[in-house]
């Protein structure tokens, strides 16, 4: 396919099931599109996932065709209930893949990107087939289950951290290439006054975001809660609890002395406003999975990491030492950290702007702004847009 050809590129993506999966493959969907505008080319896309995964929504919201299929996750440590999901999920697998199979071949498409997930196997299994070229991205340190799978026969290999190529088949680590991993450019251009101007902030007082996720965090959601009054003499808190939280914590902040309550704004959500949210904080309370590193070192925000333990090889508690260990972030890396423990960190950072200065400027050290660019030059020259750089 040669630069002057109007013909559509044809772009299969695969991956999801969390946003650590279905956000990068987003961004990548978008920066593709400009890219390959540029080198003269529209972009067709189908995005195939499963129904229930939030992919399909993001798709939707974001007007990409989508297919669902039918998948199984394989438990390596199945306790007697899940071990009845493994043996349930043993007979979606080979549908899975039948119904990939047909869709990769009836789309015919240029260049298949999968960005993990336990969905990505079957669509990956069938660009194999079909000799379609696979571009593979890993989000995290070691390699999960599905990408292990994929990794022996993906065309390229796209990951986030340079220590992942140890973790490759040897085979496969002459196809692999450190993109870092992409992150939404809209979360680059926030602006502060607007994030306080929306929650009702005042800017003179220091705003700590805590965030657990789409759907909250229990023990992050627990820990704020149980130090709410002391941290609120000093700092506003915006809290993202998740939708299953917002009622209790609601009456929580009903329950504070009158002149703290306005200090406080749990919700269960944030959305659109994220990027001005994420400008306006002077700390981030967080998880440390990837995504949620990702995005705190490319706006090189100071944060307090509270990694999800365990995770799939321990992946958070390995994000947030690293970033601690980088002078980025300040994390709770023991087990079954207490209300106590968050506030001692919290109060380090906010009694002192200089430190929270340096861990501003190691964390944007640590980012890769450029990521989802380098993935989608990687899945452009897969798909034979000749020249791309």
């Amino acid at each position: 396919m040669n630069a002057g050809n109007r013909q559509p590129l044809r772009m299969l993506v695969t991956g999801g099931g969390t946003g650590g999966h279905t956000y990068p493959a987003l961004t990548t969907v978008a920066t593709v599109r400009e890219q390959a505008a540029a080198h003269g080319h529209d972009l067709d896309v189908l995005w195939v996932g499963t129904a229930s995964g939030l992919e399909a929504r993001v798709a939707a919201e974001n007007g990409i065709p989508f297919r669902a299929i039918k998948t199984g996750k394989l438990r390596r440590s199945p306790n007697p209930r899940e071990l009845l999901a493994n043996l349930a999920d043993m007979f979606r697998i080979p549908v899975g893949i039948l119904q990939a199979f047909g869709i990769a071949a009836r789309y015919r498409p240029d260049v298949v990107l999968s960005t993990g997930g336990y969905v990505c196997v079957p669509l990956g299994l069938a660009s194999r087939l079909l000799r379609r070229p696979l571009v593979m991205h890993e989000q995290i340190t070691a390699l999960g289950l599905a990408n292990r799978i994929l990794a022996r026969f993906a065309t390229r290999i796209a990951l986030t951290h340079p220590s992942s190529i140890e973790h490759l088949p040897a085979p496969a680590r002459e196809r692999a290439a450190v993109t870092g991993n992409p992150v939404r450019p809209h979360l680059l251009r926030g602006n502060a006054p607007s994030g306080r101007w929306h929650f009702g902030f005042s800017p003179e007082v220091p705003l700590v975001y805590v965030t657990g996720g789409a759907q909250g965090s229990r023990q992050i959601n627990t820990l704020v809660e149980g130090i709410l009054p002391v941290l609120l003499e000093r700092a506003q808190v915006l809290h993202q609890c998740g939708p299953g939280w917002i009622d209790q914590l609601t009456r929580t902040a009903e329950g504070l002395p009158e002149h703290l309550r306005e200090r406080y704004r749990p919700v269960p959500y944030v959305g659109e406003e994220l990027a001005d949210v994420l400008a306006a904080a002077d700390v981030v309370v967080s998880r440390s999975g990837a995504g949620a590193v990702a995005e705190l070192t490319a706006v090189g925000k100071p944060s307090v990491l509270v990694p999800l333990v365990p995770s799939a090889g321990d992946e958070q508690r390995q994000n947030a030492r690293y970033l601690a260990e980088s002078g980025a972030a300040r994390a709770l890396l023991e087990n079954g950290p207490e209300p106590e423990h968050l506030l001692a960190e919290l109060d380090v950072l906010l009694g002192d702007p200089r430190l929270c200065a340096d861990m501003s400027k190691a964390a944007k050290s640590l980012g890769r702004v450029d990521a989802a660019g380098a993935l989608a030059g990687m899945v452009l020259e897969e798909a034979g847009v000749f020249g791309f750089r």
